[in-house]
């Protein structure tokens, strides 16, 4: 049984509680011109990749802390607080009726994206900013573009200091964490560590307050080391590691529908399922400013695995299969990105990308024979598969910026992308964005992309539906093509408009046509996901938002409209039915990810020096179900609410206390039933919880 291997992470957290004696013992005296060249380059390097002509919701450090839970939340709960943001099970989310089809970017750097499960690879605690870009996207922006999230960390040379902190509460959650950024002899060092434990990992399968078999221990590590090799040049190093293991909570009450060695009895609550999860990711990068022209020249990779270990007597019992799914994932790249100043009115961006990815899959699945009467015997056997692939990304883009007056900016490119996967493929794409402020205060934005989507390699596993001809294992289908990559026409367009120096309103709307659109679905217990295609397939919808920001009083409000639809399943077809897949062929069906009304709303107030009272409000009208997703869980509404102060106690030190309460009025929300294209169980958010911190900042 493969053992459980937090030492990556572990070594991180150490780090980051040992930083704070180098501190004291190697003090800087360079901080100063440290801060001002590193401000310089940071501003730099945010110029190498604009969004012109993008949506942009932004968190910066103190918008963060002014949430409930603030620095303790999970970044998934951030992200709620933006338009167009859809929460689903698992810690998922969706964003403008897309499924996943994100990118993260630390410091300007994208991750590879890793065998995503539901377990948090990076903290709020290490964040100077949370930005999420959506909309028509510049040409820099590739394969993944259903939105970027976009991270900075916090540095040494602007963020000098460190904490440490306790937080916990409701389902027995304990959550230390510890972190401290400072620069060392030149060297700007950032480094944190969280472990985190609860009873309640995942959305649990009934509505009840207490789940079961439902803990989760969560590791997770962060180092970041920088140095100015002189006034314009600096090389960084960023590394993480997480390493997280859940329990899979349990259905009591089901019917047993097998007998398992003559046992007809048993218990679905007492199942043993779990599923572990490790991710480890490094990126170098050297970044340089001369004259008219900034770069930056990263190389990274990221390894990740994911183990689904069942319980093989229950689950027989109750699901006639048992598998066991091993999925592991190693990635390495370069990207190099740069921006020239042509002229006054003109900057040229260019930029390159290559990715080798090697994904290993296996899987041993017990089963049951089937007799001539389609009856199962009481006789189960492993039946055992794997694969191995290498696959490439290549992509390149070239984009000017033109400052066509000081009031209208128009900014065109062209990128070209090559994916070498299952299926080959390739696609130039242009994309064009027009931004004109026609007086102050006032911002309009259209724009055009072409996008080029290729399906998650780590995700793709070679079924052989032939080897579960027979038994309980078999699929739905006898036959199925390899997913192949979406190809997308996008449009976008919005208003934003300061009506007074507090208050700000916007809206955005957009329109997506795409043929072989991509989806999830979730076949099987194992809590790994698998991508197919819609032929063709539809987004669009409208975003409503507003802030109000005074100097005691912050408030936001954000309201979406939208519809994910797609027609005629035509890839990874074995996984339907044959009813619902001849139903899908004829018609546009909702996504099983659609969501017509989102809306979230907030408020910080600050009502002396250091305190901070904050409310949430996030409404849903429910996520699709039932057959071809003819139908939609009910509404929800769920309001969280947060108290924080700061004080300085009689050691001298900057303490924090804060009290938390997630689903203040204890709604029992049903986001899943089980039921819908490509969803395998049913899931509710947790019930009312009550949670409380400290934290010492040095």
């Amino acid at each position: 049984m493969p053992r459980f291997s937090p030492w990556p992470a572990t070594a991180l957290c150490l780090g980051a509680a040992i930083l704070p004696g180098a501190a004291t013992a190697q003090p800087s005296n360079d901080v100063p011109d440290t801060v001002v060249q590193a401000r310089r380059l940071d501003e730099a390097r945010g110029a190498i990749s604009p969004t012109l002509g993008a949506t942009i919701s932004s968190l910066d450090r103190e918008g963060i802390k002014g949430l409930p839970q603030g620095v303790e939340a999970p970044i998934n709960q951030l992200l709620l607080t933006f338009p167009g943001v859809v929460q689903d099970s698992f810690g998922e989310i969706h964003i403008r009726g897309e499924h996943r089809n994100l990118q993260y970017r630390v410091n300007g750097v994208t991750i590879p994206e890793g065998i995503q499960g539901f377990g948090a690879f990076l903290d709020a605690r290490g964040l100077r900013s949370l930005s999420l870009i959506t909309g028509s996207l510049p040409a820099q922006f590739g394969y993944r573009t259903g939105g970027v999230v976009d991270v900075n960390l916090l540095s040494g040379a602007s963020n000098p200091g460190g904490w440490a902190s306790v937080y916990g509460g409701s389902f027995n959650t304990f959550q230390p964490s510890a972190g401290y950024a400072g620069v060392f002899g030149g060297w700007d060092v950032f480094a944190t560590g969280t472990w985190r434990q609860s009873l309640q990992g995942i959305e649990p399968p009934t509505g009840s307050y207490e789940s079961i078999h439902n803990r989760t221990d969560q590791l997770r590590g962060l180092l970041s080391v920088s140095r100015l090799l002189d006034d314009t040049t600096r090389i960084s190093f960023i590394a993480g590691a997480s390493a997280n293991r859940f329990q899979m909570p349990n259905n009591p009450g089901q019917p047993q529908e097998f007998p398992v060695d003559g046992l007809t009895d048993l218990n679905s609550a007492r199942l043993n399922a779990r599923q572990w999860e490790r991710n480890q990711f490094g990126i170098l990068s050297l970044q340089g400013s001369r004259e008219a022209l900034d770069w930056q020249v990263s190389g990274f990779g990221r390894r990740s695995s994911t183990h689904y270990l069942p319980d093989v007597q229950g689950e027989l019992a109750f699901n006639g299969v048992a598998s066991d799914v091993r999925r592991q994932s190693q990635a390495a790249g370069l990207q190099a990105d740069a921006s020239y100043r042509l002229n006054a009115s003109n900057t040229l961006r260019f930029g390159v990308m290559t990715m080798a990815e090697r994904t290993r899959n296996s899987n041993t699945s017990f089963v049951f024979p089937v007799d001539a009467d389609g009856e199962a015997l009481d006789a189960s056997f492993p039946l055992s598969s794997s694969s191995s692939r290498t696959s490439w990304l290549y992509g390149v883009y070239l984009q000017n910026e033109w400052r066509v007056t000081d009031r209208f900016t128009i900014n065109a490119g062209l990128r070209g992308d090559y994916a070498d996967q299952v299926v080959q493929a390739g696609q130039v794409s242009p994309r064009i964005n027009a931004v004109w402020r026609p007086w102050d205060g006032t911002t309009m934005t259209i724009g055009y992309a072409r996008y080029f989507t290729p399906p998650a390699q780590d995700l793709i596993t070679p079924f052989t539906v032939n080897q579960f001809a027979n038994t309980t294992g078999a699929p739905p289908g006898n036959s199925g093509s390899a997913p192949r990559p979406e190809r997308s026409n996008y449009f976008s367009a919005g208003i934003s408009q300061r009506i007074t120096p507090q208050l700000t309103l916007g809206t955005n709307a957009w329109y997506k046509d795409a043929t072989d659109m991509l989806d999830l679905g979730q076949f099987g217990r194992a809590l790994v996901f698998t991508p197919f295609n819609y032929a063709q397939g539809q987004t669009y919808g409208v975003e409503f938002t507003g802030q109000w920001r005074s100097e005691r009083l912050d408030l936001f409000a954000n309201l979406t409209l939208s519809r994910a639809t797609g027609r005629n399943i035509r890839t990874s077809q074995f996984n339907f039915d044959q009813e619902e897949l001849t139903y899908i062929a004829g018609k546009y069906v909702r996504t099983d990810h659609d969501q017509l009304v989102t809306a979230s709303a907030g408020a910080t107030y600050r009502p002396w020096e250091g305190a901070r009272a904050s409310a949430t409000l996030l409404y849903g009208n429910g996520l699709r179900r039932g057959f071809a997703n003819t139908e939609k869980q009910p509404s929800y509404t769920t309001m969280n609410l947060g108290l924080a102060q700061e004080f300085r106690a009689v050691d001298g030190g900057v303490w924090t206390a804060r009290v938390d309460l997630i689903n203040l009025t204890d709604q029992t929300v049903q986001l899943r039933d089980g039921s819908g294209i490509g969803v395998g169980a049913p899931q509710f958010l947790p019930r009312r919880a009550v949670y409380a911190g400290l934290s010492r900042a040095f």
